[in-house]
């Protein structure tokens, strides 16, 4: 068993087998997937709720990308605020900050960033964080780890998603309540720091992800990502921790169900496999 907790599932490059790829995951052994609802902007925002409404096993998430920060106005804010009760929305994301490609003003992104928190925690939703620094700088982690602690005391916790970091990142963001979410990229030669973060994170923390259509994971690179190929980056960690890949699966299933106050559910799905 497998959850992919983060995919984007939206846009073009599924516009034409979206359900296939769906099904593709399943057989796959991918038993809960995470929408994310970032779209193409703030009028996407509902995306991931679309696709969850259709598939009793796929949850959603909201939010304004920061790359698209500059678009964020105060009507987008009041459609978040309203669509963020659906009851298949269980949490707010991916936000954050990135310097790599700046397609919005950085001050923008840090007051966009710091708004969506606060909306997040009115909601009682944790969050899920996109951070991407500039070629060979921390900057983005520098400020991303400021603004959490100037505004997430709020016990929510959240997501590191597609880590990129290393294992002091990792560590300032567990001792934040946060979960760690490892891609496709954790199999990619050039990712040794990536692995060596995997390997210190409890294994009671951890995550895994697609992060679909982007980062295609070892055998699949260069190949659009779809959630069925998350079992290549459990088996990729499982190497890395001496475990096997069902042991990985399962682990992080039970992660996944227990932050998201779903553990009932995963009691009873481990019971049965």
């Amino acid at each position: 068993m497998f959850v992919d907790s983060h995919a984007h599932l939206d846009g073009e490059k599924f516009a034409s087998d979206q359900g296939q790829v769906i099904e593709r995951a399943r057989e796959a052994g991918v038993e809960a997937i995470v929408a994310i609802g970032n779209g193409d902007g703030p009028d996407q925002v509902d995306c991931g709720i679309r696709l969850a409404e259709q598939y009793d096993f796929i949850y959603a998430t909201l939010g304004i990308h920061p790359h698209e920060a500059r678009l964020a106005n105060e009507s987008a804010y009041q459609n978040m605020e309203r669509l963020a009760r659906h009851p298949k929305v269980i949490a707010w994301g991916e936000i954050g900050l990135d310097y790599f490609y700046d397609h919005s003003v950085r001050e923008v992104q840090r007051e966009v960033f710091t708004r969506q928190m606060e909306l997040a925690a009115a909601a009682e939703l944790p969050i899920v964080i996109h951070c991407r620094p500039s070629e060979g700088s921390d900057n983005a982690w520098e400020d991303c780890f400021e603004l959490l602690r100037e505004q997430w005391s709020t016990g929510l916790g959240g997501i590191l998603h597609c880590f990129t970091g290393t294992w002091p990142q990792a560590k300032a963001a567990l001792d934040m309540g946060f979960m760690i979410s490892f891609a496709g990229n954790l199999t990619f030669p050039k990712a040794q720091s990536i692995r060596d973060a995997a390997m210190e994170v409890p294994l009671d923390r951890i995550l895994i992800e697609t992060d679909s259509p982007f980062l295609a994971p070892i055998p699949h690179r260069g190949k659009r990502n779809e959630p069925a190929f998350v079992k290549e980056t459990a088996h990729k960690l499982a190497d890395l921790r001496g475990l096997t890949t069902q042991e990985i699966g399962e682990r992080t299933t039970r992660n996944f169900y227990k932050f998201f106050k779903l553990a009932e559910m995963a009691e009873s799905k481990v019971s049965a496999s």
